[in-house]
This record gives structure tokens, C-alpha cells and sequence, in this order.
């Protein structure tokens, strides 16, 4: 059962909000902690209605106002709040492709988590904004075996049945095939073929299967035998369907462990998992750092930047 750790607000008044989010921004000074206060405690939908009412109230454009009264990284998380979860997304992947050099770990942790219904609204929140279509700009910014599975995942077409025994079978009989008349290439395709096609509760059973036939697991298999991006987004996507939460709660801990903050990684997986898996999220991160999420934030970051992430958060485990 996943759960997010922001529901949406019971006494809910889109037009109050609005109202209090003007006034923390009105004459001279902002009031950061209302702000935070009131778009952290609020569901995503009930952020998109106070857009609205604050326009109908104010005649003003709220994320310009937002935009111009706060700075750094605490602009980043609650700008990012505001946008629709598509909206948020499409803009990772779009500042991941712009420019010199792409950010393929961000290609690969969001392309490689998100279910049918997420990638199809992202396509067209992409097209919206940018007027080019995400596969395009996927396909135009890497090559090879990488742009292959991204181009795939993009598609929005995976398999959303339940496990089928005797395909299963057959599927980790191929990816676990290692004649070596293969050419590497034809491997990959086959990953490739299974991994970003077959539904998760498949694939569950595929990895099992996979155990039985060759005493270990597929994620050493892929290790072994793959390298660079193309071995990063398969293990991704194996990690997604093995424990999604797990998977998150891991780039979480790698982002603020050692010295230095990796707030980019912070920041965009604290907005994108709050309403769907961080409580989950939460769970699994104590389970494997024996130390909780919130603390390790506590410890790692600091000003409004801090009471916002820890607000989204929601408690200490």
C-alpha cells in the first residue's frame, strides 16, 4: 500500500489561501514560513486551485509573485510544488536534455519509475510547454542502446497485465542466454525487449525465474555484462520493480550523505514522490540507513530550504 506523506487539506478555502499567500508577499519583507506553511500542507490539486483564486482575486499571476519574493533553493522546491506533477516532470527532463551535456541520471530516474498514465501526461505536458515532442528531444540528445530504452520508456506503453508463468519462463531464459555467438548488441535488445515492455508484476516473476535458472540475480547479470548508461537505466528499472520506494529512498541517502548536498536530487525527489510513496519511502530508508529521512535532512540542510523539505517530510521516524 503506498501513501505520500501530503493529503489533501480538510478545511479547504482556495480563496483564503490565496489571500494569505498575498499578504506574506505584499510591502516590504516576505513571510517565508507562511508560504511554506500553506503550500506544503496542501494537496497538488488544491495548490492548482489556489493559482486560480489568487488570479480571480488579484488579477495577478501567483508563481511570477512567488517567483520574484523567494530565492535559491527554497524557490526551486516551492515553485516546483506548483506545477502539476506532469508539469514538474516535463521541466527535469527538459533541463536534463537543454544546453551542453545531458543529465542522464535524471533521464534514467524518472523515465525508468513512471507508469503508463504518468509518462502519457508528461508527453503532453511537454509538448505544452516546450512545442517539441519529449521523444524527439530524448532522441536527439543520446544515441545508441541508451536512446533506445529512453525512446521505448517514452512510449508509455508497458504491459499492465498480471504475471503469465510460462512467458516468464521464456523471458529469463533469454536474458540469461550468454552464447557467445551473441554479439553484445543482440543482448542488450533483448533486455531491453523485456524490461521496458512486461508489467511489474511479470517482471517480479521473471527475476525469480531468473534466480532458479542461474543462482543469482539479474541486477549482477546486468552489472557484469553491461556498462555506462545502458547498465544504469536497466538497473534502474529493475530496482523500480523490485521496490520502487526503496529505490528513491536510496538516491535520497545518496544525495545528502558525504560532504555536500546534492539538492537538485533532493529537491526533485521530495516534490515528485510527497503525494504518492514518501511516507513508503521513509520506511524503507530507516530499514536500510538505520537513521530516518528527517533527521538526515535536519543534519544536511538548513534555513526555509530545511523547514520546507521537512514539512513535506511530515515527521520523524
Amino acid at each position: 500500500q503506498l501513501r505520500g506523506t501530503v493529503q489533501p487539506a480538510g478545511s479547504f478555502n482556495d480563496d483564503g489561501d490565496a489571500q494569505v499567500l498575498r499578504k506574506a508577499m505584499k510591502g516590504l519583507g516576505t513571510d517565508e514560513g507562511a508560504i511554506i506553511e500553506v503550500v506544503t500542507q496542501r494537496s497538488n490539486a488544491q495548490r492548482q486551485q489556489i493559482l486560480k483564486a489568487y488570479k480571480a482575486h488579484y488579477g495577478r499571476d501567483l508563481m511570477a509573485d512567488l517567483k520574484s519574493e523567494l530565492s535559491g533553493s527554497l524557490a526551486k522546491l516551492i515553485l516546483g510544488l506548483m506545477l502539476t506533477p506532469a508539469q514538474y516532470d516535463a521541466k527535469q527532463l527538459r533541463k536534463a536534455v537543454e544546453g551542453a551535456g545531458t543529465d542522464e541520471s535524471v533521464l534514467i530516474e524518472i523515465m525508468a519509475t513512471r507508469n503508463n498514465q504518468e509518462i502519457m501526461a508528461i508527453n503532453q505536458a511537454y509538448e505544452e510547454a516546450y512545442h517539441k515532442r519529449l521523444e524527439d528531444d530524448l532522441s536527439s540528445d543520446t544515441s545508441g542502446h541508451f536512446k533506445r530504452i529512453l525512446v521505448s520508456l517514452a512510449l508509455g506503453n508497458r504491459d499492465e497485465g498480471p504475471e503469465n508463468l510460462t512467458q516468464a519462463h521464456e523471458d529469463a531464459k533469454k536474458l540469461a542466454d550468454v552464447s557467445s555467438n551473441d554479439s553484445s548488441d543482440s543482448l542488450e535488445t533483448r533486455f531491453l525487449s523485456i524490461l521496458c515492455t512486461r508489467s511489474y508484476p511479470h517482471l517480479r516473476r521473471v527475476f525469480q525465474e531468473f534466480i532458479k535458472m542461474t543462482n543469482h540475480d539479474v541486477e549482477h547479470a546486468i552489472r557484469k555484462r553491461m556498462s555506462g548508461d545502458v547498465r544504469d537505466a536497466f538497473l534502474a528499472i529493475v530496482r523500480s520493480v523490485k521496490n520502487k520506494p526503496a529505490f528513491f529512498a536510496d538516491k535520497l541517502y545518496k544525495s545528502m550523505k558525504g560532504a555536500g548536498t546534492d539538492e537538485r536530487t533532493l529537491t526533485r525527489i521530495m516534490i515528485s514522490r510527497s503525494e504518492i510513496d514518501l511516507l513508503n519511502i521513509r520506511g524503507e530508508f530507516i530499514d536500510l540507513f538505520d537513521k530516518s529521512l528527517h533527521h538526515m535532512i535536519e543534519k544536511d540542510t538548513s534555513g526555509d530550504y530545511r523547514k520546507a523539505l521537512l514539512a513535506l517530510c511530515g515527521g520523524e521516524d
